[in-house]
């Protein structure tokens, strides 16, 4: 029997298809994902029921053998194939690695590798983009069984502080996995949708966000539908792992053993212990009870590992601290006082300890919010966005998304400057331009360096790409205009291109370094920018003086090849002088003494100008009748 499309009258009769999206909290400890099913979001479980799944993958000479629950458990008798905590090295290097000091054998990196770090298991070499590939194709799987269909894309969440290569390799590792990325949202935006959403609230909120390998802490305005973020920052070294590591080494210390006598296998076992009694520690009553577990040795020899929560909140109050001021960085940044704050929100696993819960509500004089489970919270903000942007829209689903760009992005100018282009804390996606000169006469290209921070020497920031515009017109030395644009997408990767004006031809790069800033890098550049403001602003004055002094010594050189016999001896002997100082000083760290030059140098060759310009005009009069002007 043949069916009617039954519409109301004006409404497109074809029948309603949803779109089946997801959004993926891939994470250092454990991986999310959600969906929206019957209105509301909500985290899917596997088979076995679980809805955290374990970020780990086991590999055997047969290729992977276990992902997962199965996968972590063989993390200690197999360390070297069974690979966790991977999401640090995302876009990163071989040197970061060995920095790391992970218990993996690291393969030597290669000509063909562009630098990504690469780790030797029994199924070859494998890269952390592949690990995390592993991860979203079971996560995959488990949304394809429980939706019943196949899934047209996924939004997924990063760190806020992941820089352009991370946030590539991400989506590098969603494409291996057969996924379609709608949108990758930092983790803090994608709680503060979440809760927003389910809530109804408004105002600024604090999205504190610590889980197993980052931090981050967001401020946000919700407002009627609109999810501004106003400020972000983060530490990206710093996480649930590091308090593990802490609580085990503080162990070994008592015992009188060395860490570097252990095994891996062994390393990897009192990491997972420390880890277990650390979450222990958060179900007591008490601050001074102990929690008494025995190691099982690969010696046979099984050490008491003992602490009580109040132990071990003194041997993890500085890592506690570090979280504190990142979210008072941000705070300023914001220039907000945590009066303005109406709620914080806590997300991450290491949230539930008391003592990072009670340091944030003692800093913003407030009891924190975990409304969602804080595991989940991630994971069901980006299924909501993953929903809307498949098309999904229901009736009040007329909501904007607004993040922002963490670090500056810019140009390296003449003496090894930083000329920001789009700084940090910008709405993205955002489009920003501004027009350069040349710097010789004469010259036919030039090399654009882009750099990420917000230091003011390119030293002192992060390489991302470089690339050369061609074909520049031979001009006088600034008469050529240079457009440059750099472009940033919602995910937060950059495009940059150059363009000359009179002439239209023009040079891009998408950028795509092979793997970007190191963890301590990121998380130190903004601590740097403010202890190192004032020396910072002293160089930069110190170089742009060179600039302008060598520029005038170039012209001057040309002039006196020129019509140098204009001046007498004498006069040639003083500009000499002058000119001699000028550059002695140019190559020093004196500002004042070179301006001085600089200045005496200049008067001293107000007449040679005047005469060369009286030479020009004379020359070019020569033989004119003046009834002709």
């Amino acid at each position: 029997m043949a069916l009617l499309q039954i519409a109301e009258p004006g409404q497109a009769t074809v029948p309603h298809q949803r779109r089946l999206a997801v959004g993926i909290d891939l994470g250092t400890t454990h991986s999310l994902v959600a969906a929206v099913r019957s209105g509301s979001a909500e985290v899917l479980s596997n088979q076995e029921g679980e809805r955290l799944i374990p970020s780990a993958v086991r590999y055997s000479n047969d290729g992977v053998s276990a992902v997962g629950r199965l996968a972590l458990e063989s993390a200690a008798e197999d360390p070297h194939n069974t690979l966790v905590s991977l999401k640090r090295l995302m876009g990163r290097g071989h040197s970061d690695a060995l920095r790391l000091q992970l218990p993996y054998d690291i393969a030597a990196p290669s000509d063909t590798g562009g630098g990504m770090v690469r780790l030797r298991t029994a199924a070859g070499e494998v890269t952390p983009v592949a690990f995390s590939s592993e991860i979203l194709k079971r996560l995959r799987k488990t949304a394809e069984e429980r939706l019943g269909d196949e899934l047209v894309g996924a939004v997924i969440t990063v760190p806020a502080y992941f820089d352009d290569a991370q946030r590539q390799a991400t989506k590098d590792a969603a494409q291996l996995a057969g996924l379609h990325v709608l949108r990758l949202i930092n983790e803090p935006t994608a709680a503060a949708l979440a809760y927003g959403l389910e809530t109804g609230a408004e105002g600024l909120y604090a999205v504190y966000d610590l889980g197993g390998g980052t931090f981050d802490i967001s401020i946000l305005r919700l407002r009627k539908g609109v999810f501004e973020v106003v400020a972000t920052a983060g530490d990206p070294e710093l996480g649930g792992d590091d308090f593990d590591e802490r609580l085990a080494l503080h162990w070994l210390e008592g015992w009188g053993i060395d860490r570097a006598g252990l095994s891996a296998s062994e390393w990897r076992s009192l990491l997972r212990l420390a880890r277990r009694v650390k979450e222990m520690l958060s179900t007591l009553s008490s601050d001074t009870e102990r929690i008494s577990e025995a190691w099982p040795r690969e010696s046979g020899n099984r050490p008491l590992a003992m602490i009580s929560r109040k132990e071990f909140d003194a041997l993890t109050a500085d890592l506690v601290d570090r979280t504190l001021a990142v979210c008072r960085q941000a705070m300023a940044d914001a220039k907000l006082s945590v009066k303005e704050i109406q709620g914080v929100v806590l997300v991450g696993g290491s949230t539930r300890l008391l003592s990072v819960r009670r340091s944030v509500e003692a800093l913003f004089g407030q009891k924190a919010k975990s409304d969602i489970h804080p595991d989940e919270v991630v994971a069901v903000g980006a299924a909501l966005q993953a929903n809307l942007l498949a098309g999904n829209r229901a009736s009040g689903d007329d909501w904007l998304l607004l993040d922002v760009l963490p670090l500056s992005l810019g140009l390296e100018t003449m003496g090894g400057l930083v000329e920001r282009i789009i700084p940090r804390n910008t709405p993205i996606p955002v489009a920003r331009a501004q027009e350069f000169t040349t710097y010789q006469d004469g010259q036919a290209a030039m090399a654009l360096h882009v750099v990420q921070g917000e230091r003011e020497l390119v030293s002192e920031c992060r390489s991302l790409a470089r690339f050369e515009l061609r074909g520049i017109p031979a001009m006088t030395a600034g008469a050529a205009r240079i457009r440059v644009h750099f472009q940033v997408d919602a995910d937060g990767l950059l495009q940059v291109s150059a363009q000359e004006k009179t002439t239209g031809v023009s040079s891009s790069i998408e950028v795509k370094p092979s793997y970007g800033l190191s963890e301590t890098e990121i998380a130190s550049m903004l601590e740097d920018a403010f202890s190192h403001a004032k020396d910072d602003m002293a160089a930069r004055a110190l170089r742009e003086q060179q600039v302008e002094t060598q520029q005038l010594l170039q012209a001057l050189d040309a002039a006196l090849e020129a019509d140098g016999d204009l001046l007498s001896a004498e006069e040639r002997f003083a500009v000499e002088q002058a000119i001699r100082a000028c550059r002695n000083f140019c190559g020093g760290s004196d500002l004042q003494a070179l301006r001085q030059a600089t200045e005496r140098l200049t008067r001293l060759t107000d007449p040679f100008a005047e005469r060369r310009m009286d030479r020009a005009v004379g020359m070019a009069l020569a033989g004119q009748s003046i009834d002709k002007f």
